[in-house]
């Protein structure tokens, strides 16, 4: 599996491109604005087609681009229910956002269960929900990659804020400390923003929640 990090969009939103050549086939983790033109030559020069698309938490930034995504690769599209309302109906965020965001809606084909099994390239995944920033917050865990996806929840040296409609700084607190430093410490950790960090770095040195 080879990991591609593509930085996209108004705020330089982290997408996660896995790749598999031998397989062919390529998943997307998050989709900011703009993200196709980064991911469209990857997957040709590896020779693989993007099979799903899946969308760590409904913020505007990391869902920007998924409407393009899923026209011009026909992704299947997975996301946590409790994020449906700003999935269908972006517009929501630019009311809170106090700008027109231009948002299309994502349609999710399947809705993410955390605890339900999931596999990307034959490989299992478990997917935790990880609340506080955003009500449907959700993190992939490769345990074979010692690899795990977090949204916004957690940064290197930082938490996601709290303060847009339907965060929770106590929430979100609990979230990391039940299902990120619950990982084993050599966990890398990829976060929404910014460069990766490891399960045991936050949780002996992370300054707003410690393990």
């Amino acid at each position: 599996m080879n990991l591609h990090v593509i930085p996209a969009g108004p705020i330089q939103t982290n997408a996660y491109l896995l790749t598999a050549p031998a397989r062919g086939e390529a998943v997307l983790i998050d989709a900011p604005g703009e993200v196709w033109a980064e991911v469209a030559p990857i997957l040709t020069r590896e020779k693989c087609r993007l099979t799903e698309l899946w969308i760590t938490h409904g913020h505007w930034d990391h869902m920007q681009g998924a409407a393009e995504v899923i026209r011009e690769s026909g992704a299947l599209c997975r996301a946590h229910e409790a994020d449906r309302m700003l999935l269908e109906n972006p517009r929501v965020m630019s009311a809170f956002m106090g700008e027109d965001l231009g948002l299309e809606p994502v349609a999710v084909n399947a809705w993410l269960r955390p605890g339900e099994p999931l596999a990307a390239f034959g490989t299992g995944v478990e997917v935790r929900p990880v609340p506080g920033h955003c009500p449907g917050n959700v993190l992939f865990y490769f345990p074979a990659a010692a690899a795990a996806f977090v949204g916004d929840a957690l940064f290197n040296g930082g938490v996601g804020r709290t303060d847009l409609p339907g965060g929770d700084a106590k929430e979100l607190a609990q979230s990391i400390r039940t299902q990120i430093y619950t990982l084993p410490p050599e966990t890398v950790v990829y976060p929404g923003h910014g460069p990766a960090t490891t399960v045991g770095e936050e949780k002996g040195f992370n300054p707003f929640v410690r393990g």
